[in-house]
């Protein structure tokens, strides 16, 4: 049976969060702070991202204006601009970063487009997101991609909706409980967790134990076991 499988993008399809903890470290090793460890570090910053992401969504470039506001929050020097500068440019670089599919990502995708309808479904700034997919060579493999300020329950909806999806037959595939699987199970599609160890800690959720739309996988060369 032909099915709609929607794919998250960022740590389903490609690395992603392993680029932006190392500009993390990058920082911390700049902030050079006297007494807070980086898991405190991190705490201050996770607050700011949290009320941040509201208003100007996700990025590197927002993760560089979250960390230029972090390090005017702890710094214990006179700030200058200079130092602004450096602390955005550890995220700036993110954008340099090469794509880096994840193991078993082309050969699945490739064979899972012969039988089923493919979607990308990512939330980011926009002009970010089209280069990465454009710079992964897949999209030759999906019949369209869609990039949203947020995936939430509703948004699903939407796709749904404007795609024509019978939700029936729709799977949407991803690492984040947050934003891939728990929304898209309250929005009533089938949904393919696929856990990746470095996922971003604001995208941490509980998933139900037992659902009868919800399959678990350890890898995605997995999937065409079952599609």
């Amino acid at each position: 049976m032909r099915c709609h499988l929607i794919f998250d993008a960022d740590d389903t399809l490609w690395e992603n969060n392993i680029y932006f903890e190392a500009a993390f470290d990058e920082f911390c090793t700049y902030l050079d702070h006297s007494s807070l460890s980086p898991t405190e570090v991190r705490a201050v910053l996770d607050e700011i991202e949290r009320a941040n992401a509201r208003i100007h969504g996700y990025g590197s470039r927002n993760f560089g204006r979250n960390l230029a506001q972090c390090y005017e929050k702890l710094a214990q020097r006179e700030i200058s601009k200079t130092d602004l500068e450096a602390v955005m440019a550890f995220a700036h670089a993110i954008l340099k970063r090469p794509i880096e599919l994840l193991d078993g990502v082309a050969e699945t995708i490739a064979s899972l487009s012969v039988r089923h309808e493919l979607t990308i479904f990512t939330k980011g700034d926009p002009e970010e997101q089209k280069l990465k997919i454009e710079r992964s060579g897949l999209y030759p493999h999906f019949t369209h991609a869609a990039i949203v300020r947020e995936k939430h329950e509703s948004a699903y909806r939407d796709l749904a909706d404007e795609r024509g999806f019978d939700v029936n037959r729709t799977w949407m595939i991803g690492n984040s409980p947050k934003s891939d699987i728990n929304p898209a199970l309250a929005a009533g599609l089938n949904a393919v967790f696929v856990p990746h160890p470095r996922t971003w800690s604001l995208e941490h959720e509980a998933v139900p134990d037992d659902h009868p739309r919800l399959l678990r996988i350890g890898r995605i060369s997995e999937l065409t076991q079952y599609f």
